[in-house]
């Protein structure tokens, strides 16, 4: 489905990667793990088009997409759920979804499809009115799931999902991505939890100083001594020395959804 060869990028002068080659077959969840810096964001970014490639190649379901622009490469299904979420704070959630769908190909029902969402992050549906910006941040990385969702990708990447949450609301987020899977969504996953990452992919691929160091079978590569002496000394494989962060406070006033949450409580 995506076939990623020899790809460069960065930012101004600095190369963040230097030849990354990658495969996502359709239907399956692959994992990109790596120390902070890495390279994981800056791959992401550079398959949404959101920075340009320096070189190298993307193919997107047998076509050359490294030249289109980010709203083309929507169209046919690639869709970012960025890290930090970027939702719309001064949007209401009805608003935000929405937003997602400006891109997507013609046809089918806005309404109809918004329901449909909205079905699977219940906890959205009573506050399809409120502004995003007081929701709390589970619920912000619900809306910003759902956004991508409304532009029908067929490949669905996500940087750092679980960024913030409470375990609880972390193991619902893995729980989702599996259910889309399940339902014909293929998923490209950046995430600093490796534990859940490796546990919940088919494959993973490790990043570091902007080239990947290896790849293969993600049950394999959660029980390599190697891999977990690098990425899964510490609890919820977030390890000390690893430089894979662990779960950072929500900069966020502490409503009162947001103690809710805290708690453990969507």
């Amino acid at each position: 489905m995506l076939q990623v060869s020899e790809l460069r990028s960065g930012y101004g002068g600095i190369e963040a990667l230097k030849g990354v080659s990658l495969e996502v077959r359709s239907g399956e969840i692959v994992a990109l793990i790596g120390a902070n810096g890495a390279g994981k964001t800056t791959l992401l970014k550079t398959l949404a088009g959101v920075l340009p490639a320096w070189g190298g190649a993307i193919a997107y379901e047998g076509e050359r997409i490294e030249r289109l622009p980010p709203p083309q490469r929507v169209r046919r299904g690639l869709t970012l759920v960025p890290e930090g979420r970027g939702i719309l704070h001064r949007m209401t959630v009805r608003e935000n979804l929405l937003m997602g769908a400006y891109a997507r190909p013609a046809g089918g029902s806005l309404e109809r499809e918004m329901e449909e969402v909205l079905r699977r992050f219940p906890a959205l549906s009573p506050r399809r009115n409120q502004l995003a910006g007081t929701l709390s941040g589970g619920e912000q990385q619900m809306l910003a799931i759902g956004r991508a969702l409304m532009a029908r990708p067929r490949l669905l990447m996500l940087d750092e999902p679980s960024l913030g949450l409470a375990p609880m609301l972390v193991r619902e987020i893995m729980r989702i991505l599996s259910d889309l899977r399940t339902q014909g969504i293929t998923i490209l996953l950046v995430e600093q939890n490796a534990r859940q990452a490796l546990q919940l992919a088919d494959r993973c691929s490790i990043l570091a100083s902007g080239q990947v160091v290896a790849s293969g079978n993600a049950r394999a590569l959660l029980e390599s001594p190697e891999v977990q002496a690098a990425y899964l000394r510490g609890a919820g494989g977030q390890g000390p020395g690893t430089g894979v962060a662990g779960p950072t406070p929500d900069p966020q006033p502490p409503t009162p959804a947001r103690r809710e949450e805290r708690d453990g409580v969507a």
